[in-house]
């Protein structure tokens, strides 16, 4: 009899007990919104930005609602315009051209590779076209953020990085989103904390930081931030920045702070899960893994493999027999969004050209969530479904 996996994939872990006490004190304060503190308190969402800018090495950090309102302050703090061309990963979701077009401005696709990282050849050939990159590590793949840096610093080009699966990830020891100007993280229920929704944006730039603060809605309460800065640099831009409201509120942040405490050992715990999938499909007739760049560490809360020069129809039949199994798996490669899938030709409010060489990639991506709730043995039993389903489609698909 086939083996069946019948867990949930997306089921999340429970709130720590530390963070639901937090959570409990700011609902019996009734003190929910970030700036109405009493007398000496720094509230929950002041002291969760000191805290994350200490863990990254940030000078400031901002809390907002979630992180597509982290990447639309960070472009408008960096002062894009209605209009203006933004460089932009062809693999994301729709968030990221999403916060593009809520400024006005066009997205400028660049290619993916096989490694499922930004095309940095092309990325360079694009170059000329814009003075922004917004930098998705889309589904936690770091591209070489040296060569990266190199061709944005060259061109004058200011980068922006989604963070949004690469919280806890490092490249050649330097957090993700510590390497442009701007990082943009999300708490989002499925990211590597929790609070339903939330995001948070660090920089080391006090103008544009001030910009951030002033743009989130802080109305002339900026000094009651921790990661800040002073004062004075708030005197030159606050008349002139617009109140685009997307504070986070201290129950958010409640629950947000012990969970960062202990993002290491969750980082350890994904990876573990990752790893036992990975091994599990390696060799799969017909199925490629994609190897991770040794200089980063990755955080394996989700798995993708490649189903390279497939047809579409043996695509579906594997996903189809894998989920009639209990495996969920995601293609990127439909000619219509399903669920959070989507394609840089999906989005009709962003123009594009056929990218030929980046099309072959998508329409190979199979992409799967990896939730702690997951024990070890689940991951090697969803590993062999996997193998066992594509290895049998692919007898019928080989050439």
């Amino acid at each position: 009899m086939s083996e069946r996996f019948t867990g949930s994939f997306t089921q999340q872990e429970p709130i720590p007990d530390e963070g639901i006490a937090a959570a409990l004190d700011v609902l019996r304060s009734g003190r929910l919104h970030r700036y109405n503190v009493a007398e000496g308190e720094a509230g929950e969402a002041a002291l969760l930005e000191q805290e994350f800018a200490a863990q990254v090495g940030a000078r400031y950090c901002l809390a907002v609602a979630s992180g597509g309102y982290a990447l639309g302050c960070a472009l408008r703090a960096v002062g894009v315009q209605p209009g203006e061309p933004v460089l932009t990963n062809a693999f994301t979701l729709a968030p990221v051209p999403g916060a593009i077009a809520s400024v006005g401005a066009v997205p400028v696709f660049v290619g993916v590779t096989e490694g499922l990282v930004i095309d940095l050849d092309d990325l360079a050939a694009k170059a000329g076209q814009a003075r922004v990159l917004m930098l998705s590590h889309m589904r936690g793949h770091l591209c070489d953020m040296d060569r990266l840096m190199a061709i944005c610093d060259a061109a004058g080009i200011t980068v922006i990085e989604d963070c949004a699966h690469t919280m806890g990830a490092v490249w050649d020891g330097v957090p993700s989103g510590r390497h442009g100007a701007v990082g943009c993280y999300s708490m989002q229920t499925y990211k590597h904390v929790n609070s339903g929704e939330g995001g948070l944006l660090v920089t080391d730039d006090e103008a544009l930081a001030a910009r951030a603060v002033m743009l989130s809605g802080s109305y002339m309460l900026y000094e009651r931030h921790l990661a800040a800065p002073r004062p004075e640099v708030f005197e030159t831009i606050k008349f002139d920045t617009p109140n685009v409201s997307g504070r986070m509120d201290n129950l958010r942040a409640a629950i947000l702070r012990p969970q960062l405490r202990a993002l290491e050992g969750q980082v350890t715990r994904w990876n573990d899960r990752y790893r036992v999938v990975e091994e599990g499909l390696r060799d799969t007739p017909g199925l490629r893994v994609v190897d991770r760049d040794p200089r980063g560490r990755f955080v394996g809360s989700s798995i993708q493999f490649l189903l390279l020069d497939w047809a579409p129809e043996a695509v579906q039949e594997a996903l189809r027999r894998c989920a009639a199994r209990g495996v969920e798996l995601k293609w990127f490669g439909g000619s219509e969004p399903v669920g959070f899938t989507s394609r840089y030709d999906s989005w009709r409010y962003a123009p594009s050209q056929p990218m030929p060489s980046t099309d072959r990639v998508l329409r190979g991506i199979v992409d799967m969530r990896l939730p702690l709730t997951f024990s070890l043995d689940d991951c090697a039993l969803i590993a062999r479904i996997i193998r066992a389903e594509i290895g049998a489609v692919f007898q019928g698909a080989a050439p």
